[in-house]
């Protein structure tokens, strides 16, 4: 299995990046968005998770020369999909995992993938002004339950 992280300390760096945004730009990967759900997913649970990312996003793609607009930056289905499978994959691991450990199970999953979502909404859906300002349900196929 492929390692992405070296330590739950390189997971804490990713996710008090995010909070502070310090994080540089090209460390904001698909890996990296993943760590920081899990990050945040363990110290504050699904529902603060889902509430504070939204802003955190915004806030760090502002402070690294993004913008948030109808065709680039915060995605607000993409982010809330991702939260809600990488909640599903942290309820199924060992509560003492290390979340480096767990981040490495997620992106062996077709989570890792960058198209995962396409198997389960359409691609004008997915990519559509509405998905990006507010969440959007799948038009393919429903996302895994825990």
């Amino acid at each position: 299995m492929t390692k992405f992280f070296a330590s739950d300390a390189a997971i804490e760096r990713i996710g008090a990046g995010l909070l502070d945004r310090s994080l540089p730009k090209s460390e904001w990967t698909h890996a990296a968005h993943f760590a920081a759900a899990l990050w945040l997913l363990r110290r504050h649970g699904v529902a603060e998770t889902a509430q504070r990312m939204p802003g955190l996003i915004r806030a760090y793609n502002e402070a690294v020369g993004g913008a948030n607009t109808d065709t680039e930056g915060y995605h607000e289905t993409i982010t809330q999909a991702s939260i809600a499978q990488a909640a599903r994959v942290l309820a199924g691991r060992p509560p003492a995992e290390p979340l480096h450990e767990v981040t490495d199970h997620l992106m062996a999953s077709p989570l890792g993938d960058r198209d995962w979502l396409l198997a389960h909404w359409s691609r004008d859906r997915l990519f559509s002004v509405a998905a990006r300002r507010a969440w959007l349900a799948p038009d393919l196929a429903p996302l895994p339950q825990a």
